[in-house]
């Protein structure tokens, strides 16, 4: 019996998963510490929250293995980025913390089927 493609969507959230740990381990390269991964409420999710102990930073991973549909950061618009803030604020609200100073950064990963990903970290994007 042979074996047949996972269908698209499969494909698109294990590229997204594998995406998400790259950028996890790249926060931790720079030392900081992963409070939170794909955080869900009923409003929606976040990829990762982490902190550095003073400052929490909030990040978008956006994962792509081409350009067809636009670069990875493209996808954070200002819906998007808004989105994110509301979110935040429920994350904060959940974990009872007060107020800390946040930054927002986006991580874009273009990873081609055949190559190596290729990261790009936007500090303080929005």
């Amino acid at each position: 019996m042979g074996t047949q493609a996972r269908p698209s969507h499969e494909r698109r959230q294990e590229l997204g998963r594998r995406g998400e740990r790259l950028a996890a381990a790249h926060l931790e390269g720079l030392g900081l510490v992963i409070l939170s991964r794909n955080w869900r409420c009923r409003e929606g999710e976040l990829d990762l929250v982490a902190t550095d102990g003073r400052t929490l930073f909030v990040c978008e991973v956006k994962t792509r293995s081409g350009s067809g549909y636009g670069l990875p950061a493209e996808a954070v618009d200002a819906d998007k980025s808004a989105r994110i803030r509301r979110l935040t604020s429920r994350w904060l609200e959940h974990f009872r913390v007060q107020w800390c100073p946040l930054r927002f950064d986006v991580i874009a990963i273009h990873w081609p089927p055949d190559g190596e990903p290729q990261l790009t970290h936007f500090p303080g994007a929005f």
